[in-house]
């Protein structure tokens, strides 16, 4: 079967053609959201086969699979690796407008140099030919990174961690992608789990000192904070279905604390009013140091519980959740911003209908000394493909300034992902491309092409504040 992958894909007129060619494909990549593992990138994992590298852990394409109706054996099962790849390269040919179709083919042609579409027809040779390429030291976890010009990558990371592979990547001078962690407290958040007072329990061991009550309890975090920023961290994230918002005194949360390590039941409010707390003790840690905080809103999780019971959480069984979102999100920010202790924050949304509330909500707390301090995240999960992305970019062009916009991530478990980058790439070009074209703005591609550049590579590296070398 022939390719459809010409080098002007999705550019749909010659000012896009140019801005892609000429400024945006030749950035590199900064690539500051991923769920990438540190231990993989501190041993320079090399992969058994297409499956290890491309399948593992990718819900997105498990996804795809149990929508053709195929046995859980062959997704997450135990299946064999080759029987696995067949299964996916059965389900391929059925994904045409899903972005799995494109992310699939450009993976396969950028890695690989395989230029024909993936289908059960071809899937014998394909996965000989990637089993052999991947035997060669250059797809090595470390090879990749060279390859796709990485020049920084953020981990996700749970503040018990011990960052020991952190460590280890900043001592190997042959790695020469920044790799920093990302500190994730959604567990020290969420009170209301049964693990909460077990994963207390963690911190209280991690840190050294006695958890006793909510004071202490955010001291540990506090310290757990400082212990990321020796790292080289400049990055906090949060996770949210509704995100919170509920004042609270300092004594209020301290009694939730308590029923939360006696395992004790919690309303919603109660829930809110811990949450909203908490997030703001944490949120002034990180304005203090000078980190980033990262809001994703909006995800209603392990929907089928039967399949929960089966194979556990972030499996495929979430979706986009619907509830109001402005007044708790200006409500946030605004408490944080009247005393100055608003750090640089970036806000994604699942569901799109909330497009319009984010990027009118941030333009809100914009302030002297920083451009773009509060961020419109790139189109998050569902929302991570071409009329997603296109959305967000409209949204956040009509409503704010897109020339300030930090663009694209991964937010991926893959190592394979990169090629996404091209992918909004191309978009965005097209994007600006089309206004051009419809004469909504000059000819300057030089003037133009630079805030392109801006947007691929350059306003993270100035947004994060991360030295680069």
């Amino acid at each position: 079967m022939s390719t459809f992958l010409s080098e002007d894909m999705m550019l749909n007129n010659k000012s896009a053609q140019i801005l892609f060619h000429e400024y945006a494909d030749k950035m590199p990549i900064f690539d500051f959201h991923t769920h990438l593992e540190a231990k993989e990138i501190a041993e320079n994992k090399k992969f058994q086969n297409i499956t290890d590298l491309w399948l593992a852990g990718d819900h997105y394409k498990w996804r795809a699979m149990r929508w053709l109706g195929l046995d859980e054996q062959l997704i997450t099962g135990n299946a064999s690796d080759k029987e696995k790849f067949m299964a996916w390269a059965q389900t391929v040919p059925y994904t045409m407008g899903n972005p799995l179709y494109h992310w699939t083919h450009l993976e396969l042609s950028r890695y690989f140099g395989i230029q024909e579409t993936l289908s059960s027809e071809n899937a014998n040779e394909v996965w000989e030919h990637c089993n052999k390429q991947l035997e060669d030291d250059s797809f090595s976890v470390n090879g990749i990174l060279r390859r796709f010009q990485v020049k920084a990558v953020c981990t996700t990371d749970d503040p018990i961690d011990s960052l020991a592979y952190h460590h280890k990547i900043h001592e190997d001078s042959s790695i020469m992608t920044k790799v920093l962690p990302t500190f994730r407290p959604d567990l020290a958040l969420n009170i209301h789990f049964p693990g909460f007072k077990e994963y207390v329990r963690q911190l209280e061991s991690t840190t050294g000192k006695k958890i006793v009550n909510y004071e202490s309890f955010i001291t540990a975090l506090e310290e757990r904070v400082n212990y990321f920023h020796r790292f080289g961290c400049r990055i906090s994230d949060h996770g949210f279905g509704e995100f919170p918002y509920t004042e609270a005194t300092d004594k209020d949360v301290g009694d939730l604390f308590k029923k939360g390590l006696e395992g004790l039941f919690l309303s919603n409010e109660e829930l809110n009013k811990f949450q909203t707390k908490t997030m703001i003790h944490l949120a002034k840690i990180y304005n203090d140091l000078g980190w980033s905080m990262q809001l994703h809103i909006g995800a209603i999780r392990n929907n089928n519980t039967k399949m929960y019971g089966f194979i556990g959480a972030n499996t495929g069984y979430d979706s986009i959740l619907d509830f109001d979102l402005a007044r708790n999100l200006n409500a946030f920010l605004n408490d944080l911003d009247k005393d100055n202790d608003l750090p640089k924050t970036i806000v994604y949304n699942l569901n799109p209908i909330h497009n319009d509330v984010v990027a009118s909500t941030i333009g809100n707390f914009q302030s002297k000394g920083t451009r773009g301090k509060i961020q419109f995240g790139s189109g998050w999960w569902f929302n991570d493909q071409k009329e997603g992305m296109l959305n967000q970019m409209k949204s956040l062009a009509n409503i704010g300034l897109i020339s300030t916009f930090i663009g694209m991530l991964t937010d991926s478990r893959s190592f394979l992902s990169f090629p996404r980058h091209e992918y909004f790439r191309r978009i965005l070009c097209d994007l600006f491309g089309t206004w051009i074209e419809n004469g909504e703005l000059p000819r300057d591609y030089t003037f133009i092409g630079s805030v392109i550049e801006d947007i691929c590579y350059r306003n993270a590296v100035s947004y994060f504040n991360i030295q680069m070398d």
